[in-house]
């Protein structure tokens, strides 16, 4: 039976409200309070099934080099192909079954290979090799413009051409949960020469992070199709940014440091094939792109998001927004194949950040920037706390879901604190 199929039922209870059905088992990187040892998880119900353990017995498919579970990263996993990537999901999704008693009818070795999700610290899953990331939701690119430029400009001249995106930084992606120290840099105050100090207007990004399996030669471009299949899967990213500092140095060339600070990686990597029963259709694109860039229908994923604040010393979230993936106007696909259209190499590890992801009114937009109107319209939360950018203490929290019928595949969390300057 299909790793998708709706009907299927795992020996471990999960709600229909879960993140974690047997549809989904999703990889994660995690160790415990007893085993400091990182190793490779997925997520079922309330529990992780520590692969390293149902390794070892023999219970998954012999696919892969002995012990390839028992690391603190996926990428020597996602490094042996889409077919080993099918067939390991098959593999585990069997032995989770409800009516398979390998797993079920064993306490002991249930007892090593189960660990409540509660109980478990969890580690930035992959060894990011690179880290790019575009801007293709026309919502946000549309609300950024108008503020930057007018209504009339608000599009630059080559954005209906073109996957806009630009290279960032790998070395300060970090698993949700890590803390980020609001940043110092050079800001231009509207009178005056520049100053250097703390960011005063520090914003989240909401957008999904493609994890690139497969990879591309130095010189050769792969096509919408190949750059579909080369992603392993999917997770919640937020791209912190610095708007302020960003408001300075981004001419000629664009973000740097504004958005190199800190990009939180959110829990878990859900399967791009779990994630198959929910493609869908994107915007129609106007004019038509570039032949390269042509693709089929339904690249897009109907995937939920929602993104809550808690401020600092207050125990109650505020959501801020409530949007989809499905909206992004250049698809991961397109993203992807236009990365190599000049025959730049992508590696295993590799990541693609989608851009801000916006939807078509104000309580869909993915920003600080746009939900505040460029601090021109401040934000109110519950019991009457203001916000028109993130201060120390506030706590950001992204959620995503595929909604299906009796199922939801989830991504868990994507979390960080704001703390001072350090």
């Amino acid at each position: 039976m299909h790793p998708n199929d709706r009907s299927l039922k795992s020996f471990i209870d999960s709600a229909e409200s879960s993140d974690f059905p047997i549809q989904n088992l999703p990889y994660g990187a995690f160790s415990t309070a007893g085993d400091s040892h990182v190793r490779i998880g997925v997520a079922i119900g309330d529990f992780i099934l520590d692969l390293s353990v149902v390794e070892e017995a023999g219970l998954l498919p012999k696919i892969a080099p002995s012990g390839i579970f028992d690391r603190p990263v996926i990428n020597e996993f996602m490094a042996l192909g889409s077919a080993a990537w099918s067939s390991m999901r098959l593999g585990i999704s069997e032995l989770l079954r409800h009516d398979n008693p390998k797993l079920r009818d064993d306490a002991a070795l249930r007892q090593r290979a189960l660990v409540l999700r509660k109980d478990a610290m969890l580690h930035l899953p992959v060894r990011v090799a690179g880290f790019s990331d575009f801007y293709s939701s026309r919502e946000h690119a549309t609300n950024a413009g108008i503020m930057i430029r007018g209504p009339e400009n608000a599009l630059g001249a080559n954005w209906l051409h073109i996957p806009i995106g630009y290279n960032s930084r790998a070395s300060t992606i970090v698993a949700s949960g890590t803390p980020i120290h609001r940043p110092m840099g050079q800001i231009k105050p509207p009178d005056g020469p520049p100053i250097f100090g703390p960011c005063r207007r520090l914003d989240f990004e909401l957008e999904m992070a493609a994890i690139v399996g497969a990879p591309s030669q130095m010189g050769h471009r792969i096509s919408t199709e190949q750059a579909q299949n080369s992603i392993f899967g999917f997770a919640l990213l937020n791209d912190w940014s610095a708007r302020d500092i960003q408001a300075w140095e981004y001419v000629p060339l664009g973000p740097f440091l504004a958005k190199a600070f800190a990009t939180t990686l959110g829990q878990w990597i859900v399967p791009a094939e779990a994630l198959e029963p929910f493609r869908v259709e994107g915007p129609k694109q106007d004019p038509q792109p570039l032949p390269y860039l042509h693709q089929s229908p339904k690249m897009n994923y109907d995937v939920d998001l929602e993104v809550d604040l808690r401020p600092g010393g207050s125990n109650n979230a505020s959501m801020l927004t409530h949007t989809n993936f499905k909206y992004m106007y250049w698809s991961t696909a397109q993203q992807l194949a236009h990365h190599t259209s000049t025959g730049c190499a992508m590696s295993v590890g590799d990541i693609i950040g989608s851009g801000t992801i916006s939807g078509p009114d104000k309580s869909k937009y993915g920003s600080m920037l746009e939900l505040a109107w460029g601090g021109k319209e401040p934000i109110t939360l519950e019991g009457g706390v203001k916000r028109t950018f993130l201060e120390d203490g506030d706590v950001l929290t992204m959620r995503g879901w595929a909604q299906g019928n009796g199922y939801r595949i989830g991504f868990g969390e994507c979390s960080g604190e704001i703390l001072p300057v350090n």
